[in-house]
């Protein structure tokens, strides 16, 4: 036993001898609990990515499609008709594909529309040529944009009980209208369908987190527990005339003016206890999203991902923001491996490890979501970058109360 003497100055505190453990409460005890919570930082994050696209249903391949005469969902009496229409603005390159792969598969009784939306080139001609109905657009009213302005124009002429909107640059599979037809027989309301997203050149793989992202912030790919999806897809909507009218079609007031009108007619859906039915294009609608160039690519991304952010539910932007969070940690362990590399030094193993899992984890994403191949996985840090750019520059853009620039009009700021 010690003993000590009154006034005596304490004996100096014993130093752990090296490699020994640090007692609870020391410094390198608070930096190994540091540690701890960004490991669950980052595996949460990663998680959340499998959660978010955890489930991504095409239109389905077998369902029964009603016969003739048999009663639809949409309460029309009969199987309807199907109206195709297609809002078109200088769609003279990509037309031709999409009225092919229409031309196979419609009914004698359907038909197909294209709204000529002030083209510059020959997208008139084109449709002609393909033996279709052409309207031209009547001059663009205030507070409306041009899409939707298009869209009404050809569900007014439209004569089918069954409407599908579909974007000039999209192309059906041989069954697609099938699956279609029969999904909407099956659920009613709308169906809409996010295309599988095609890549021929370089450049438009920038487009990969950005097209994952918006697949997530659907709420409509998620794990348990599941929610109705927040929004819907522009490119494909599929609905009964009757539920169309019902919701006011393009022409509602909440509609009209929007450059994402797919969430605005999905929430006048929702509003009105009308089903909304989101499904992944796979290997049955496609198409690729910016042919156009650089430019085109962030006009696009420019004019919507502030709008689609804001209107995300925000429990499901907090796991997108955190999955994001991840994957900007991910990319800078893989900045630290390549200068590792560079300088010659010894690896980081941690770092390595956790740049791989988001490279495996990105790669399962975006087989699902589009053809962008295993270099864009591996070099995912590139296209993240290029996500948060534009998120940046549309949220300035929508903040300044300027409507972004696309096809030669500026998006109403709304």
């Amino acid at each position: 036993m010690s003993s000590s003497r009154p006034g005596a100055a304490p004996a100096p505190a014993p130093v752990p001898a090296r490699g020994s453990m640090a007692p609870m409460g020391s410094g390198v005890g608070l930096m190994g609990s540091g540690h701890r919570r960004r490991l669950i930082l980052r595996v949460g994050a990663w998680w959340a990515g499998i959660w978010l696209l955890w489930r991504m249903p095409a239109p389905a391949v077998t369902p029964a499609v009603a016969p003739a005469g048999a009663i639809d969902s949409s309460g029309t009496g009969t199987r309807s008709h199907l109206s195709v229409v297609i809002p078109a603005r200088d769609e003279a390159r990509t037309l031709p594909a999409l009225l092919a792969s229409l031309s196979a598969q419609v009914d004698p009784a359907d038909e197909t529309v294209v709204v000529d939306d002030h083209s510059t080139d020959r997208t008139a001609e084109v449709a002609l040529g393909a033996g279709v109905a052409v309207v031209a657009s009547a001059a663009l009213p205030a507070g409306w944009t041009g899409k939707t302005w298009a869209c009404h124009q050809g569900a007014a002429v439209a004569t089918g009980g069954l409407l599908a909107f579909i974007d000039a640059d999209v192309t059906l599979a041989s069954d697609a209208l099938r699956r279609l037809r029969a999904e909407h027989s099956a659920h009613g309301g709308m169906v809409s369908v996010q295309p599988f997203h095609l890549i021929e050149r370089p450049y438009e793989a920038l487009s990969a987190i950005a097209n994952a992202v918006v697949l997530m912030g659907t709420g409509a790919f998620t794990g348990a527990p599941r929610r109705p999806g927040a929004v819907a897809f522009g490119p494909v909507l599929v609905m009964g005339r009757e539920d169309y009218d019902l919701i006011g079609g393009h022409a509602h007031p909440e509609v009209r003016a929007l450059v994402a009108e797919d969430i605005g007619m999905a929430r006048q859906c929702r509003r009105l206890g009308r089903p909304v039915r989101v499904l992944a294009g796979r290997d049955v609608v496609s198409f690729r999203m910016y042919p156009g160039g650089p430019g085109q690519l962030v006009e696009g991304w420019t004019k919507g991902l502030a709008y689609g952010a804001r209107h995300t539910p925000p429990p499901l932007a907090a796991v997108i923001g955190l999955w994001v969070t991840g994957a900007c940690l991910a990319a800078a362990d893989g900045a630290r491996v390549v200068g590792s590399v560079a300088r010659r030094r010894p690896v980081p193993a941690g770092a390595a490890v956790a740049y791989g899992a988001w490279a495996a984890q990105v790669a399962w994403m975006l087989r699902r979501v589009g053809r962008f191949g295993v270099a864009t996985s591996a070099a995912f840090p590139v296209p993240l970058a290029a996500f948060v750019a534009l998120s940046v520059r549309s949220a300035l853009v929508r903040a300044r109360g300027r409507g972004a620039p696309w096809r030669g009009r500026a998006a109403p700021a709304v």
